[in-house]
């Protein structure tokens, strides 16, 4: 390696949350159960931290660091800020649920961790780095998904692990073969392995694409998604349907604009075609959902397929890259928007229980709106800006049938959402509100607003998510 590539402090964000994890399980096992709240401020300070120390680095050129195997760009940037952000309100709505649990200290450091590990996916540029990242940011989510232990929990962590198992046994043969194949793990060196036998090259991307399929919930490897979304606690269902997908999407755009942009496996077409399953599955399973945990896990997935249009046309197209970074961060915001809102009233289960919030909390029903009808696409929230760049950037690459499937799942999404938001905004009895969250409540209406905001402020977010990515 050269000397000079090896500066610690270009890894700044993502050393500030392992830091803060390290920090947090040493000074949670001396603190007593009533103070063990100071792991959750230490966790929010280090989110704060890594976001600020994002942003001082942000206006530098693309470049690398580590000799080539971590990628400073701006799909780095954008990612570190998304999950940071993502991390922090993560963190808050946590803190109820958590407060005087005996193990509150863990949780706090499972989050760290599994936020440092979606990081490190995001800007991973050498195999091997991204196989590692992909089991930081997956064990500790595992852990998260059975943290109540209880009969729900249990299950909901017992398939997201053996399912994770598969993906990452996947993830590493494809690993295995691609540097069979070539010689090499770095992204930039496989982009020019003219030489390589087709056949490996094509089973290795394949493994690596399914294991991250598996991190992202994309059809085919999406099974996992409404049992762990729905058996585990409310925060960590909105952490599992954000930071590993946030991270595992940016590594995915990052091998499409890297090593895959001239390869002569179809990967656009492969991609347009999961993307495709993953809407339409995750819309129609939608719409048979009474569970609004189970509601937003398919949504999940059918937003995945929205979010993979871009990527399948990364390095394709200049629109692809700031389309897929604003509606990453658009739907991060809103899809935690969503789960504040069912963390506030943790005992309002299924859609019917909703009947009447908005006579009872009516800022609350109308974060729920802005959020859900966000999740839809509906001007002026941010979803709205996202897909129709997404739209744009599909088109531009030629692939206009992908755009038009996706406008038609919009139109199905719809109905889903309004079962949920019929009985939220019709008169009648308050819905149960034993255990409400106030906390979660002020962050349903941050992530609401900030959503709104996003998407007002789209023209001058866009132009500073463009950038050629470090090669």
């Amino acid at each position: 390696m050269k000397g000079m590539d090896e500066n610690p402090l270009d890894l700044l964000p993502e050393l500030l949350l392992a830091g803060a994890a390290v920090a947090g399980l040493l000074l949670g096992s001396w603190l007593p159960r009533r103070r063990q709240w100071a792991v959750a401020l230490l966790c929010a300070l280090a989110c704060l931290a890594a976001a600020a120390a994002a942003v001082v680095a942000a206006p530098g050129p693309a470049t690398t660091a580590f000799d080539g195997a971590y990628a400073l760009d701006p799909l780095t940037t954008t990612a570190r800020l998304v999950l940071t952000g993502a991390t922090l309100l993560v963190t808050v709505l946590s803190l109820r649920p958590l407060g005087g649990h005996p193990r509150e200290s863990e949780y706090h450091v499972l989050v760290l961790l599994t936020a440092a590990g979606s990081l490190v996916l995001a800007g991973a540029q050498d195999i091997l780095l991204l196989a590692a990242a992909y089991l930081l940011a997956g064990i500790p989510a595992y852990a998260l998904a059975g943290f109540a232990k209880d009969g729900p929990g249990t299950e909901a962590a017992l398939k997201y692990y053996v399912l994770g198992a598969l993906g990452g046994v996947v993830l590493l043969t494809g690993t295995t073969l691609l540097y069979a194949a070539t010689g090499t793990t770095a992204y930039p060196r496989l982009a020019h392995a003219e030489a390589a036998p087709a056949a490996l090259l094509t089973a290795g991307t394949l493994g690596v694409l399914g294991g991250l399929l598996f991190k992202s919930g994309a059809v085919p490897a999406h099974f996992w998604v409404p049992d762990a979304v729905q058996g585990s606690a409310p925060p960590v269902a909105a952490l599992l349907t954000t930071l590993p997908k946030a991270g595992a999407l940016t590594a995915l755009f990052r091998l499409g604009a890297v090593p895959l942009a001239g390869s002569a496996v179809p990967w656009p077409a492969l991609l347009a075609t999961l993307a495709a399953a993953s809407m339409t599955l995750g819309n129609l399973a939608a719409l048979l959902q009474r569970d609004v945990r189970r509601l937003l896990a398919y949504s999940a997935v059918s937003q995945v397929g929205y979010l993979l249009m871009p990527v399948a046309v990364a390095g394709r197209t200049a629109l692809a890259q700031p389309a897929f970074l604003y509606y990453v961060a658009a739907y991060a915001l809103t899809n935690l928007g969503a789960f504040a809102v069912v963390c506030a009233l943790p005992r309002a289960t299924t859609t019917d229980r909703w009947r009447g919030l908005v006579g009872h909390r009516p800022l609350l029903a109308v974060s729920l709106a802005v959020c859900l009808l966000g999740l839809v696409g509906t001007p002026p929230t941010a979803v709205f800006l996202g897909k129709l760049q997404a739209f744009t950037a599909v088109f531009d690459a030629g692939y206009g049938w992908l755009a038009v499937l996706a406008a038609a799942n919009t139109v199905v999404s719809l109905f889903y959402y309004l079962r949920w938001l019929g009985p939220a905004f019709t008169p009648g009895a308050a819905p149960p509100t034993g255990g409400e969250d106030r906390l979660a409540r002020g962050t349903a209406h941050t992530a609401a607003a900030a959503s709104l905001a996003l998407g007002l402020a789209a023209g001058p977010v866009l132009a500073l998510l463009d950038g050629p990515p470090a090669h």
